[in-house]
């Protein structure tokens, strides 16, 4: 009996946060690239054709790469079941990204971004995103009984989910996507509770954000009462005028319009969460906390979230000097071209 990798038992789509497109294009290519074969007879070497078909085929590195961690977390499930004995993809060489450094916000942008946010709706959903790091999914998924404004803390227990729809019409809209059907279905639980030990975390709240969030709470209530029967109690913490959950796609495009807006470089939603683990490393919070802080399970993710600005350099270069020569740490602006001190006879 073969396991099936498009469907079914054995699928290799993840059922959470994956978005459809991909799932199609790594179950149809995994087909393709398998052939006859058995999936307990799949090779590293598969995989790795597969990749570099998914590549030739115009797919990007990043896609390709997405599609390996899928399968990969696919197939161990399956080993961890005993459906396998080993996993491929785990073996497997991922296609190389290309060396494309992030460039976080500066602490200038992010000032700029959280100005112009204060005109705009939900506007502590930016300060959550830039202050604490949270994931898109995360941040939209918060309810009030997660935000403890009186001792000042957040707790992370779920994320949105990207909907799944359906035609919910018997074929008669004639429209080729499910999505643009009028009667459409959500196959998919709006929310769902966060995938790891980690992901589900407790993050303390500066000052700031504590009246931000007090201030956005009162502003909500004004909505909801304004909304009269319309609205829709679902306790979410960012909402729709109306009480619903913001999708996706909406927050993404307020986004773009808030970066805009404030005269900053354009950039992903993604950089807010890269921006937020930085400025943890500017302020030499230790490694252990920013896992705590930031939902990772293990440390390699610094690497790539966690990047060497301007002023880390700085910071390490005046530490150096004053390791090595007893140089005193400089504030910021003062020259060092300055002579040094005459020393006492």
């Amino acid at each position: 009996m073969r396991r099936k990798t498009s469907s079914g038992s054995g699928s290799l789509a993840k059922s959470g946060g994956t978005s459809m497109p991909l799932r199609r294009i790594t179950s149809t290519s995994l087909e393709a690239s398998r052939g006859a074969r058995r999936l307990d007879r799949l090779e590293p070497e598969h995989l790795e054709k597969l990749y570099a078909r998914m590549m030739a085929n115009g797919s990007a590195a990043g896609t390709a790469h997405q599609a390996h961690r899928t399968i990969r977390t696919a197939l161990g499930e399956a080993v961890r079941r005993g459906h396998l004995a080993r996993n491929p993809a785990a073996l497997a060489k991922p296609p190389r990204l290309p060396d494309s450094e992030v460039q976080p916000y500066t602490v200038p942008e992010v000032q700029a971004i959280l100005r112009a946010a204060s005109s705009r709706r939900n506007s502590a959903r930016w300060a959550v995103a830039l202050a604490l790091g949270l994931r898109q999914g995360e941040a939209l998924g918060l309810k009030w009984p997660d935000v403890d404004l009186d001792n000042g803390t957040l707790t992370v227990r779920r994320a949105l989910l990207r909907p799944k729809w359906r035609h919910g019409c018997d074929g008669e809209c004639e429209q080729k996507l499910p999505g643009q059907c009028p009667d459409r279905v959500n196959e998919r639980p709006v929310a769902a509770d966060t995938k790891s030990r980690a992901g589900r975390r407790s993050i303390g709240l500066p000052n700031a954000l504590v009246e931000l969030l007090r201030q956005h709470r009162k502003e909500q209530d004004a909505e909801r009462e304004t909304a009269a029967q319309l609205w829709r109690d679902e306790g979410w913490v960012f909402a729709s005028p109306t009480g619903q959950a913001i999708h996706q796609a909406t927050d993404y495009d307020e986004w773009k319009r808030l970066l805009k807006l404030a005269g900053v470089r354009d950039g992903r939603l993604h950089d807010a969460r890269h921006t937020a683990a930085t400025v943890l490393l500017v302020l030499g919070v230790s490694g252990r906390a920013v896992m705590g802080i930031m939902g990772w399970s293990n440390s390699a993710m610094a690497v790539r979230y966690q990047h060497m600005t301007d002023q880390v350099r700085r910071d390490i270069a005046q530490q150096l000097g004053g390791l090595l020569w007893g140089d005193p740490p400089r504030r910021r602006g003062e020259s060092s071209n300055e002579p040094p001190a005459e020393r006492p006879e």
